[in-house]
């Protein structure tokens, strides 16, 4: 004779840690309409099953008080089964793009799958400048957005304003960045093996970033009188520069500047390009009300790092790394890549640098300092997160990098083959070009997509800078569900 399932049994087996507690809310009046076999189905796909189902009646709660508009597109989305999905994944893992979501009931429609437009992750920098700045630049403010609006369109029509009032124009911004990130983070989440998607999702992060950072200017262009006679280029290094951000990372940059008006002098000229970059690392950076920053913009790269003019010219930089940089420094420069502003100028700065670059491992003791380096930041790993620590302990993701980065510098004079900025890509090269064997390669790669996979689900849950595997077995579990493999 068959045995009958309890539904607290039923709802433990689906993963819920809190099987009574799940029980009662289902209950709950707000969802008597609802199938609660499909909502426990959607819901033991998620991360954290308890959290995903309190998240969704708090949704749902909002939506109802947000009106006809938001439930409509509730209801939309709950039809669409990748957007369902979406939908509770984010629910069910991540509290600030929940929150984000709450705040704004109706913007649920990001969610959906395009009529229009591409995958998500099938996207690129010039794409997200034109969203970005489209949304801090259309004139007319739609208060009123349609129900049946395309899902492609990235940001809520209402959140279009003119880019001539900087306030209005930076919160614009940033509301679009949020939603592109959520849209992201949601398709990250209900994928079926994290690691092997990991270098799209970091890819389009970093396109979002660009996106932000083009918006960022074109705001700051329009509040400062005279930077249309600028050009300032936005240099990435690291991880920005490799396409390789996480969700929660410091966005490495260097500023080069170049007058567009022949007659301006250079000194007044790198004042409001310096004006400039301090507006847009505001912009990205500073809490504004009850706005957290979306990142930290940090220029401290630059020439003479902190004690450095935040802004130069080519010229100034050129005379900088042909006299006075240190081996590290370029190094740093390996990733270098122009993500907003004056492109042309841009690549201008790294036709400059490269030569300099490739020919860095002929300095004398340069392998010796770089290993020495490498072993000073090991140490200051605290001995009681050595074996957590996913970034910067034995075997972590440094340790892939640097790797990859002195081979590179190393064979790369000869071999331009390996002058890759993405570390991946650079990995198959060397792979390729006989400098690490095949098989030393793909397990390279393999593990080194698998921390960040595992980096992007620690830090997706709070948004916090984190490197540190947790220790709270909750938290452990949840992390493991949401990676899948």
């Amino acid at each position: 004779m068959a045995r009958i399932e309890t539904d607290e049994a039923r709802l433990l087996r689906a993963g819920f840690y809190q099987p009574e507690r799940a029980k009662r809310l289902l209950g709950d009046s707000a969802l008597h309409n609802m199938d609660h076999e499909w909502l426990i189905d959607q819901l033991c796909a998620v991360g954290d099953p308890d959290e995903g189902l309190v998240s969704f009646l708090r949704f749902k709660e909002a939506a109802q008080q947000a009106g006809f508009e938001a439930l409509a597109q509730l209801d939309a989305v709950l039809k669409e089964e990748r957007a369902a999905r979406r939908l509770f994944a984010i629910l069910g893992f991540s509290h600030p793009l929940t929150d984000q979501l709450i705040k704004n009931p109706s913007y649920v429609h990001i969610l959906r799958d395009a009529k229009v437009g591409a995958h998500p992750f099938d996207t690129s920098l010039e794409k997200e400048k034109a969203s970005a700045l489209a949304a801090v630049h259309a004139e007319k403010i739609d208060l009123e957005p349609k129900i049946d609006r395309d899902p492609s369109s990235h940001a809520p029509v209402h959140q279009y304003v003119s880019a001539d009032d900087p306030d209005a124009g930076v919160n614009a911004m940033r509301a679009h960045y949020w939603y592109r990130i959520a849209q992201v983070a949601a398709e990250d989440l209900i994928g079926t093996h994290a690691p092997a998607i990991m270098p799209a999702v970091s890819r389009a992060i970093t396109d979002i970033v660009g996106g932000a950072l083009e918006a960022s200017l074109a705001v700051g262009r329009a509040a400062i009188p005279g930077a249309e006679r600028v050009g300032l280029s936005i240099i990435a290094m690291g991880k920005a520069g490799a396409r390789e951000l996480n969700y929660i990372s410091d966005v490495d940059v260097v500023y080069v500047a170049r007058a567009l008006d022949p007659d301006m002098p250079e000194a007044q000229m790198l004042s409001l390009a310096t004006k400039l970059a301090t507006f847009v690392a505001g912009a990205v950076s500073k809490t504004k009300g009850d706005q957290k920053p979306l990142w930290e913009l940090d220029a401290n790269l630059r020439p003479e790092g902190k004690d450095g003019p935040l802004v130069r010219t080519l010229e100034s930089h050129l005379a900088y790394y042909k006299r006075w940089a240190h081996d590290w420094e370029f190094q740093a420069l390996l990733k270098a890549r122009p993500i907003a502003g004056d492109m042309v100028l841009g690549e201008s700065y790294c036709a400059a640098m490269n030569p300099m670059v490739w020919s860095a491992a002929e300095r004398p003791n340069f392998v010796e300092d770089s290993r020495a380096m490498r072993r000073r930041v090991e140490s200051l790993v605290p001995a009681k997160d050595a074996d957590r620590q996913l970034k910067l302990g034995k075997g972590g993701l440094r340790d892939v990098e640097f790797t990859v980065q002195l081979l590179q510098l190393v064979h790369g004079r000869t071999d331009t083959s390996l002058r890759r900025r993405n570390t991946l890509r650079a990995l198959e090269a060397l792979s390729v070009g006989g400098y690490i064997a095949r098989a030393d390669a793909e397990k390279l790669a393999y593990d080194y997509r698998f921390l960040r996979a595992l980096e992007h689900r620690i830090q997706l849950q709070r948004f916090r800078r984190s490197h540190t595997v947790p220790r709270n077995k909750q938290e452990l579990r949840r992390i493991a569900r949401a990676l899948h493999g």
